[in-house]
């Protein structure tokens, strides 16, 4: 047993000592070796060196053979604040509640209540354990000795617990901010799907706050990338392009990922093949990702074998934006092969992402039993997602008895999911069972837990434009329903017939029927973005939900009528619409 000096040994600072005993401590592989590397710190003097003992400090709290009673020890040895606030960090990222309390206890009593350093150890550290409101009161009590880094810290506790509302509370309070706390602000709203607020928060930052950086660019574009705000993600690029900010992997990920997402592939693979920055697995998971999401099988698998003969290690995000390219390419049996390879190739154990891929891949190919077969040799319990993927394809692909069994599973795991309820019920339409459709529908509508409404927006110079079905409160709204009604003639004209089986409702009037159907959030979007747009002018749509066979046909016809290309993002992949027909092949 080593045994703990009570004061610190005076013996003079000798350097060769000091490095060679530094690398000692970062190669102990064991609570053996920890334990001589120590005894030797304390023979040679070096015990008292404050980065020595942090070394040591941080190898046997962290390490997974460390020993949580042997740092408490040496913990007591060190009376120094710098402790307490590496204590703090070590009970935010590997310890536990109790420990971080007795920590606490142990700084009160010597009198470290007021020591700037540790009440920011200790606000983060109860941050990062979703104990907000016990940071708070840390926060308020310290109010004498806060600095700029204690009121970034504090967002940043209310931002990973989601609660943006207290996070602007505290950013408006703040006589001060820095680039962190204008980043941790918008990074919140991001990451809670706020984008249209993370958004305006750049802005703002951009008139009266510092200049931006790296991360702050990060989530601007990843906020441009969700709302298909194709200028403002343009404009970015080009700040960054000025040498505003050096071009790192992250950002060229995310730039690659904004053109992606914003319907603008063409523009994503020239930003990936112009930047030699790519030797993390980043840039090129966003751009197998953004070629999947836009049905683009071949290229997708194409770059993943360039990234191999780079020698970029793939991770499971690469495998889950291959095996969608694959899903959404028709290609079986190359999706089998990358889910094969996974672990075989690159000792990556599938999780329930890959399965669930997997499912849809076999699903959307009409392979229903071996789907079914997939999901039963799962290591994981299925969630209703992967679930849903079946029950889709058994609506699909009309395999009415599959359905009712899947759907009853469904029902069994999750009571009111409520998605799963609406394919259900559109299964109990197409095969004419009327009366379960409506008991079923009735069931969703008496339900707390309400279905999704569909909603389509575009963004028209610098604005957004939403739209839900049969939406009558736009201020163009009487001009869009006229010019629908005059779009819908040309459309029938040129051949087009509504799809009468996409509707859930036993609705006996074909008209009713047809005006149902003309009034989908997409159709509402296009006929806004052909009214106030230049002939020729390509037509973005962002739809939350999967797009219905009957707007996808009606899209394929707009296209060909008005001659505009018309991209529209659904929930599941691109739609490109040029000259009558979809880059998708009428396969989603």
């Amino acid at each position: 047993m080593i045994r703990f000096c009570s004061t610190f040994t005076k013996h003079p600072f000798h350097s060769n000592h000091y490095y060679r005993l530094s690398s000692l401590i970062d190669s102990c592989k064991s609570l053996h070796q920890i334990k001589q590397t120590h005894a030797q710190l304390i023979t040679n003097g070096l015990i008292s060196h404050l980065v020595s003992v942090n070394k040591v400090l941080k190898i046997i709290s962290f390490s997974r053979f460390g020993s949580l009673s042997y740092a408490h020890k040496l913990f007591d040895q060190t009376p120094q604040p710098d402790f307490f606030v590496f204590a703090f960090g070590a009970c935010r990222n590997g310890l536990g509640v109790q420990e971080g309390e007795q920590v606490r206890v142990h700084a009160l009593k010597v009198g470290l209540e007021s020591n700037v350093f540790v009440v920011n150890a200790l606000i983060g550290m109860y941050g990062k354990w979703g104990l907000v409101e016990e940071g708070q009161k840390v926060f308020e009590l310290a109010i004498e000795y806060r600095d700029l880094y204690s009121w970034n810290t504090m967002i940043a506790a209310y931002v990973g617990s989601g609660n943006m509302s207290r996070a602007k509370e505290v950013f408006d309070e703040m006589q001060e901010r820095d680039v962190v706390s204008w980043s941790t602000i918008i990074a919140g709203y991001v990451q809670v799907g706020r984008f249209m607020e993370g958004l305006d928060f750049f802005h703002n930052m951009l008139q009266v706050g510092p200049k931006p950086n790296e991360y702050t660019l990060v989530s601007a574009l990843s906020a441009c990338s969700n709302l298909v705000a194709l200028d403002q993600g343009k404009w970015i690029h080009v700040y960054i392009g000025r040498g505003e900010i050096k071009m790192n992997e992250r950002l060229l990920a995310s730039i690659i990922d904004m053109y992606a997402k914003c319907g603008e592939i063409e523009s994503a693979s020239r930003v990936f093949c112009e930047h030699k920055v790519k030797y993390r697995v980043w840039p090129w998971n966003a751009m197998i990702g953004g070629l999947a999401m836009h049905g683009k099988a071949t290229e997708a698998m194409n770059i993943f074998e360039q990234m191999k003969a780079e020698k970029v290690s793939p991770n499971k995000v690469t495998f889950v934006a291959l095996l969608n390219a694959c899903s959404h390419g028709y290609m079986v049996k190359e999706g089998k092969f990358y889910f094969r390879s996974m672990a075989s190739d690159y000792g990556i154990n599938p999780e329930i992402e890959h399965y669930g891929c997997m499912v849809d891949l076999l699903s959307r190919a009409g392979l229903l039993k071996e789907a079914e077969e997939m999901i039963a040799s799962m290591p994981m319990a299925p969630d209703v997602a992967i679930w849903g993927a079946l029950l889709n394809a058994c609506r699909i692909y009309k395999d009415m008895e599959r359905g009712y069994r899947i759907g009853k599973i469904i029902k069994e795991i999750d009571p009111n999911h409520i998605g799963c309820h609406v394919l259900l019920g559109n299964i109990y339409s197409t095969s004419g069972r009327w009366n379960d459709a409506r008991m079923l529908r009735e069931k969703n509508d008496s339900s707390e837990r309400k279905k999704v409404p569909g909603c389509s927006s575009i963004e028209l110079k610098g604005v957004f434009h939403q739209f839900l079905v049969g939406d009558q409160f736009h201020p163009q709204s009487k001009e869009i329903y006229s010019f629908l009604a005059e779009m819908m003639i040309r459309l029938k004209n040129a051949g087009y017939f509504p799809e009468l089986g996409e509707l859930l409702l036993d609705i006996d009037d074909e008209e009713d029927k047809e005006t149902a159907l003309s009034i989908h959030s997409e159709k509402l979007a296009i006929a806004f973005g052909l009214m106030n747009t230049a002939p020729g002018t390509p037509i973005r749509i962002v739809k939350n939900l999967r797009v219905c066979g009957d707007c996808h046909q009606a899209t394929k016809f707009i296209s060909k009528v008005y001659d505009r290309v018309i991209i529209v993002r659904d929930r599941t992949r691109y739609h490109h619409f040029k000259d009558g027909s979809c880059s998708c092949k009428d396969y989603w």
